[in-house]
């Protein structure tokens, strides 16, 4: 069972009110900020996909009208 496998489980036991050891509290806190920062990971690829596909497109019309 890997890291993530087993920090999942005991997040999960904690939710559901069992008795788990103290660490995870602060665990459960970086995977709050860990899903944060893939959201704006997430949000900057979107951002460049964007970008990129305007670059393309006014491109392709400078040729077409150029």
């Amino acid at each position: 069972m890997g890291r993530l496998e087993k920090a999942l489980r005991r997040l999960l036991a904690l939710r559901r009110g069992y008795r788990v050891s103290l660490g995870v509290v602060p665990l459960e806190a970086r995977l709050q900020r860990l899903e944060e920062e893939v959201r704006e990971i997430k949000g900057r690829i979107n951002g460049l996909i964007f970008v990129v596909l305007g670059a393309v497109i006014a491109q392709l019309l400078l040729r077409l009208l150029g």
